[in-house]
């Protein structure tokens, strides 16, 4: 049983989550448009690099936390990247350094979206190719920081074309820690994301899921080897706060809420995994 201090300072009261599991599971990133929850949450949050970056002053995480550089947006509103390398890698350093517990942070990536690569005007493989030489590129200026690669595409030949040009490039990707998997939150419940994720897991790649909605948990949660989500704030919206809640019209920005959409996803995916226990378990015997 692993016991999760889910809150600290005001919002103690929340209590802890426990939290159990039968076979390893991925570490969830709770994803937080909130940088603040960063010094009042005890638990593992995904925070914005351009949400971050407004922050004058910085404080100690409580807990383990995870950099997203915030790409899709940036690449959506400009249709190219305004941070330089440089830029981005010195705002990295400077969390690293004053607010720690820094697990890893996203490059540069270029999602490959259709609706992306129509904004930037450029193509899937050259998205590709600048995704890879972010990475050389800040893991050159930055070789201390934890920085990510990160494999991009749209078909399951295109990932696999990426992971070919990080070989090129002199990089094993099964020898990180980390590979982020991109391009996939708008499509993850379909088999061929699921058939993407277990191809590049069988392949020794520890991947972290980008925006991982709970049917993909659901699907191919237990092939990560990490993954953040912010559904919480999408269901959010679309219910009244909670009845403990008020001053707001919904919880979409709502810490309670999110902690409370965190344990109930934990909690169903440790049923989960029992019930697929007791189904391999149930085969083993009958093969026998």
């Amino acid at each position: 049983m692993i016991i999760v201090p889910a809150l600290a300072g005001p919002y103690a009261c929340l209590g802890e989550a426990n939290v159990s599991f039968s076979a390893p599971a991925p570490m969830f990133y709770l994803g937080a448009h909130q940088p603040h929850w960063l010094w009042h949450a005890s638990l593992p949050l995904f925070v914005s690099h351009r949400q971050l970056a407004r922050k004058v002053r910085l404080r100690p995480a409580l807990a383990r936390w995870a950099l997203d550089s915030g790409g899709f947006t940036e690449l959506s509103l400009l249709g190219r990247w305004d941070t330089t390398p440089e830029q981005y890698a010195d705002a990295v350093a400077r969390y690293a350094e004053h607010i720690g517990n820094l697990d890893f942070a996203a490059p540069q990536d270029w999602m490959c979206e259709p609706f992306m690569v129509e904004r930037t005007g450029l193509s899937v493989p050259e998205h590709q190719e600048r995704t890879v030489a972010n990475f050389l590129h800040l893991r050159h200026i930055a070789p201390d920081l934890p920085f990510i690669p990160v494999v991009q595409g749209w078909t399951i030949d295109d990932y696999l074309h990426c992971v070919d040009l990080y070989r090129s490039a002199g990089i094993d990707l099964a020898a990180h820690d980390r590979v982020g998997l991109g391009s996939v939150c708008r499509r993850q419940s379909s088999n061929e994301i699921t058939t993407l994720v277990t191809t590049l897991q069988s392949a020794g790649l520890r991947l972290h899921g980008f925006g991982v909605k709970t049917g993909g948990m659901h699907r191919y949660g237990h092939r990560l080897a990490s993954a953040d989500s912010m559904a919480w704030s999408y269901a959010a919206r679309r219910q009244q706060p909670l009845a403990s809640c008020s001053g707001h019209k919904n919880c979409a920005n709502c810490l309670t809420y999110a902690i409370t959409w965190r344990s109930r996803l934990l909690t169903d995916l440790e049923r989960r995994g029992q019930q697929t226990d007791l189904l391999i378990t149930h085969s083993a015997h009958a093969a026998a």
